[in-house]
């Protein structure tokens, strides 16, 4: 496939000695809800403004193909089209606070093969641009702007839609780099979920430049043979590289606002009996964190898996609890309209 020219790019080769200011009035621009198109930046001269408008400069990278309302009221999806129609999914959802979060995708499909979620059935198409993963925002804000109903504003972003977002590490965080500097989110508002790709987590240690934003790793099982069976693409000794990691992790850039979150996907009669509980506290403690997000399972069309019940779930949690582990558990958002955790998918691809 052809490389998608983004706007960095296009700015970088139109506008090589043209003083930052300028690029900040575009870029700022971009963020005002009342803006449609370059021509509204009035701050830029206007032979600029012209210039961008003739090169086809993106103004929004993502079009809206399908949108779906959860009878809730409290979630919505869009299935966005890309710069070649390629399809992807993002979702819209009231949080706690009554504001709202968003869940972005880094990719079209995914490579992990997590056996329990839908996005990985559709294997990895391509990663998303920078603009494409900055533009779901922009979506949003505008669809919120938009209805005289939602008048609150967006606080959360979570890179837990389709993809692994570290994966998609230079546009991940050049996204997350612009968020930063031309939104109000703050850097704790802003949370990127991944698998686990070991060489990866390893970079965020090392590179002054990854933005101060919380993690969170999809683990699912304390026990490498298990967690081989739930993710497939699980490394051998995964589980105590992780463990080290996460103690350097704590060292180095850990704090009560960047704590590592581990997030655990219950899968009844998998992963979520009682022995398994202990063990997986035992584990916790080797990690140096003291939380996990614990997950039911969204039931996905064709997957052999079920959620347990309300006791089986808060017997999970109960022990975790006595073993000093602080345990949040995510709240079911827009399972109606498969938007729900794990099952974001699109079957069919435009050719």
């Amino acid at each position: 496939m052809a490389t998608i020219p983004t706007r960095s790019a296009i700015l970088t080769e139109l506008y090589p000695n043209e003083p930052a200011f300028r690029i900040k009035q575009i870029n700022a621009g971009l963020f005002d809800v009342n803006n449609t198109s370059i021509h509204d930046i009035t701050t830029l001269p206007a032979h600029m403004r012209d210039t961008l408008t003739e090169s086809e400069f993106p103004w929004m990278s993502v079009r809206l193909h399908t949108m779906f309302e959860s009878k809730r009221g409290d979630t919505w999806k869009a299935i966005l089209k890309g710069a070649d129609d390629k399809l992807f999914e993002t979702v819209l959802m009231r949080n706690k606070r009554n504001q709202w979060s968003i869940c972005v995708s880094s990719q079209i499909g995914c490579a992990m093969k997590c056996t329990f979620c839908a996005t990985g059935t559709m294997g990895l198409k391509r990663s998303l641009t920078s603009d494409e993963i900055t533009d779901q925002y922009r979506f949003w804000q505008q669809f919120v702007a938009s209805r005289e109903d939602l008048d609150e504003r967006i606080s959360n972003v979570v890179f837990m839609g389709m993809g692994e977002p570290l994966a998609n590490y230079a546009a991940v965080k050049e996204t997350i780099h612009t968020w930063l500097k031309f939104t109000d989110l703050g850097p704790t508002k802003i949370t990127v979920s991944s698998v686990g790709i070991l060489s990866q987590l390893e970079k965020i240690l090392t590179d002054d430049d990854w933005p101060p934003v919380r993690i969170a790793i999809s683990l699912h099982s304390a026990n490498q043979k298990r967690r081989e069976e739930i993710v497939p693409t699980t490394v051998p000794d995964f589980l105590s590289h992780l463990a080290d990691w996460s103690r350097r992790y704590d060292a180095t850039k850990g704090n009560r606002n960047h704590h590592i979150t581990y997030e655990y996907v219950l899968l009844a009669g998998v992963n979520d009996t009682e022995d398994i509980a202990y063990e997986l506290a035992k584990y916790i403690h080797k990690t140096g964190v003291s939380k996990v997000n614990v997950i039911p399972y969204n039931p996905v069309a064709g997957k052999p898996f079920t959620r347990g019940d309300k006791d089986r779930i808060d017997a999970f949690k109960h022990i975790l609890l006595s073993k000093g582990i602080t345990v949040t558990q995510r709240k079911t958002m827009g399972d109606d309209i498969a938007a729900a955790c794990g099952q974001l998918v699109i079957a069919q691809q435009p050719t």
